[in-house]
């Protein structure tokens, strides 16, 4: 891999500590869901980062496929849901869905864009064989 950009974020505390990058320029408290028997609270956690970023980065990728293809998309959008769960032999695993909204676009053309932006999308080649990750087009 060629590398054209490196992001570095550093925690401490973890699930209930803190991110913070390099630079300051971005800070957040994490706070553990009440559903993995946490306290809750108004802080992000992994799963929420990692949702933020995929939904950016697909849709990012399916604008790359749309614009070669000369397909307007400027409607569109990407809610990115991560599950996280027990996964068998012990430990824990990731899940990821990815609803794509392009309203009025023909469902084969819009398939075909889901799929080849998930081809491209860095999200998707990092989970891929990794995670379930599922696709959905509304």
């Amino acid at each position: 891999m060629k590398k054209l950009y490196t992001a570095t974020m550093t925690a401490s505390g973890g699930r209930t500590g803190h991110v913070k990058s390099p630079d300051g320029k971005y800070e957040f408290s994490l706070s553990m869901p009440k559903e993995l028997r946490g306290e809750g609270g108004d802080g992000v956690n992994p799963e929420l980062l990692f949702a933020a970023g995929y939904s950016a980065c697909f849709h990012s990728a399916m604008k790359v496929v749309a614009a070669k293809n000369k397909v307007d998309i400027e409607n569109s959008s990407v809610t990115a849901s991560v599950d996280i769960g027990m996964i068998s032999g012990g430990g824990f695993g990731l899940a990821a869905t990815l609803k794509v909204s392009l309203p009025g676009m023909d469902k084969v053309a819009a398939e075909e864009l889901v799929a080849s932006a998930h081809q491209i999308c860095p999200y998707s080649n990092a989970t891929r064989n990794n995670i379930e990750v599922t696709l959905v087009i509304e």
